[in-house]
């Protein structure tokens, strides 16, 4: 765990997860998703330093953890998603670029795919976004302001962000011109995530197949807008 600040001058803490080499290496932002900084979302994080990026996830929930889909339904709601994304989120693209890495993505799954749609109207220093199965009401997504590639993966079977507003989003993104890459799954929500079965919530699903495909294609991505 470290601390770092965000641009109002507050302290946030972070899970950072750094490769062998540190050595003018890309970073990556990893938005939780709405249960916590948990053991999952490090899992993400370490994932992405064995590949040779450094990756810090931002302690949003401030120490808090959800078990249950109502505790993480009570926390995702007192967060302020627009402080989230211009100042928490932003922050920790700023302390990784102040640290060494030249260029930073934000990665974010469920209610952190939609908090990384913000910040990516909203933190100019980020050089990619990455979506997972999440995102923000369209009245909230100035997509004139998203200036930098998007890539998305999106579940078609998802009972808690439905295809129709991802369709309503791609539009808009076409419409401004922005370059982004959609992919769409056969899938539940949340279904690059392992531990979605053990849940308890049929709207999840992990799917081995389709999170390694999305997870290929994550990598090629950051590979080709982060090197």
């Amino acid at each position: 765990m470290i601390q770092y600040k965000r641009p109002d001058g507050k302290t946030v803490d972070g899970y950072l997860a750094e490769p062998t080499n540190t050595t003018n290496v890309p970073g990556v932002v990893v938005i939780q998703e709405w249960w916590g900084l948990d053991e999952e979302v490090k899992a993400v994080a370490d994932r992405l330093a064995k590949a040779g990026y450094r990756a810090l996830v931002p302690d949003l929930y401030r120490g808090k953890l959800a078990l249950e889909a109502n505790e993480a339904e009570h926390l995702m709601g007192d967060l302020n998603f627009g402080d989230a994304a211009g100042q928490d989120i932003r922050g920790a693209v700023q302390y990784l670029k102040a640290t060494g890495s030249h260029k930073v993505a934000v990665i974010g799954f469920c209610m952190g795919g939609a908090l990384t749609v913000l910040a990516a109207c909203n933190v100019p220093e980020l050089d990619a976004s990455v979506v997972w199965y999440g995102n923000p009401p369209l009245e909230y997504v100035d997509v004139k302001a998203i200036t930098k590639p998007m890539l998305g993966h999106w579940a078609i079977h998802d009972e808690f962000f439905s295809i129709a507003g991802v369709n309503q989003l791609e539009e808009k993104l076409k419409l401004a011109g922005v370059n982004y890459e959609f992919h769409r799954y056969d899938t539940k929500h949340a279904f690059a995530n392992p531990k979605s079965d053990s849940r308890g919530l049929a709207p999840l699903k992990y799917n081995a197949e389709a999170a390694q495909l999305a997870w290929d294609r994550t990598f090629e991505f950051l590979g080709k807008y982060l090197a």
